[in-house]
């Protein structure tokens, strides 16, 4: 195990605790009409008004918690390039490169529809070629709408398994939480789902989805529902949900839309980025088989920009029961990757 990952754990940790605690007075504060307000468009993805929130206690809580451990090279969604701590630190001589995804699920907390997710994934500094495998250490917690008291907090450490707590905004407790992904052979009666939240090539992805389904159930049988979906705004979302044993398969495949799009005339939208996925080490120390389209595991450099498509299922089974019916459906349009 790499030295000092262990001491970093619950330093990242306080961070979160204190954004999340952060970003909810201030839900409690202003209105929806604020906080959906548009800040600005970042590099990565558009920031609103709520998004300053969490940018705005970021940079302090990790010069306070994490560079006074260790010289860090901070990459995050909100700031515009990577950033030093402490400042005036060569870039070279930083121990670790963290990435972070202050709000994961702003839009659907920010109009109070469900919990956002705040994201840390870190590695070793190797410099610009420093990747989304590299990450040894990464930890998810909890963005709990006004009217929920419960906030649950994952994290994990490269080949030491995952931990997972659930904290009690009323009683300011904390309990183990046990996360499992379920069990199940078929996405039968489950959850399950391609995402296709945004505008663009929805009409492919839907389509795709129902061949899967066909091939993976058979015929609709009249009155009854076969498996059912889940739009969760959220990659961390999304995952978590896989986490828990609600969901047995999602798979958000809209950077292979491209070439669907250029035909059209249309350009891609948004798609996910290394700050989405930065913590997807959780759900792999859980057993979950987290990878690319081709099984691979996920890649990218720790950058704001790189997109990526990625699959999650439950458990070996389910991915021996649907990868075959997905890359067959991405074949025949021509959309596997290259």
């Amino acid at each position: 195990m790499i030295d000092g990952v262990h001491e970093l754990l619950p330093a990242v940790r306080r961070v979160h605790e204190r954004i999340r605690d952060g970003v909810v007075a201030a839900c409690e504060r202003a209105s929806l009409a604020t906080l959906s307000g548009v800040e600005r468009d970042g590099a990565g993805d558009t920031i609103y008004a709520i998004d300053k929130v969490s940018e705005d206690l970021l940079v302090s809580l990790c010069s306070a918690e994490l560079a006074e451990i260790a010289p860090l090279v901070l990459i995050a969604e909100g700031l515009d390039e990577p950033l030093v701590l402490p400042r005036g630190t060569p870039e070279q001589e930083a121990r670790w490169r963290v990435i972070v995804d202050p709000i994961d699920g702003t839009r659907g907390l920010m109009y109070q529809k469900r919990s956002a997710w705040i994201l840390t994934g870190v590695a070793e500094n190797r410099g610009p070629a420093t990747r989304l495998s590299d990450i040894v250490l990464a930890v998810q917690t909890e963005i709990p709408l006004v009217k929920q008291h419960l906030s649950d907090a994952m994290w994990a450490i490269r080949g030491d398994g995952a931990g997972a707590e659930r904290f009690n905004r009323v009683t300011g407790e904390a309990s183990e939480l046990h996360l499992a992904p379920s069990t199940a052979t078929t996405i039968e009666h489950g959850f399950a789902q391609i995402a296709r939240f945004f505008p663009g090539a929805r009409d492919v992805l839907a389509a795709i989805d129902e061949e899967i389904a066909r091939g993976a159930l058979g015929p609709l049988t009249a009155g009854k529902a076969q498996y059912f979906e889940d739009q969760y705004i959220s990659n961390a979302g999304q995952l978590y949900e896989v986490m828990a044993g609600h969901d047995r398969f999602v798979a958000d495949l809209r950077p292979l839309m491209t070439k669907v799009l250029a035909k059209r005339g249309e350009t891609l939208g948004i798609c996910a980025h290394p700050y989405d996925l930065c913590t997807e080490l959780i759900a792999r120390e859980l057993g979950v088989e987290v990878g690319g389209v081709s099984g691979e595991q996920l890649d990218a450099p720790l950058d704001l920009e790189t997109d990526i498509a990625w699959i999650a299922y439950a458990n070996r089974d389910l991915r021996r029961q649907i990868e075959p019916l997905l890359v067959e459906a991405l074949g025949r349009r021509g959309l596997l990757p290259e």
